[in-house]
């Protein structure tokens, strides 16, 4: 798994430099869909409001049967 994030993060710094050579910016990539930074951070902080309670009320079912079924397994060996 470590192996899998290192070649993805080798794999995001050199298309990051390839844009780069090539004057893509994060700005005018976000310029062209006509977003702002404003807006996206403003939609980010607005799923995270919606998805927050409904993920926690989802917990509170699924904790508990994970929890029963681990505790109703057997053993491994």
């Amino acid at each position: 798994m470590l192996s899998g994030f290192i070649k993805l993060a080798l794999a995001s710094l050199l298309a990051g430099s390839l844009l780069s050579f090539f004057g893509i910016t994060p700005r005018a990539v976000l310029e062209s869909m006509g977003v702002t930074a404003e807006d996206l951070h403003n939609g980010i902080l607005s799923a995270f409001a919606w998805a927050t309670p409904r993920m926690l009320m989802g917990a509170v079912v699924i904790v508990p049967i994970w929890l029963v079924t681990y505790l109703l397994m057997p053993p491994r060996g």
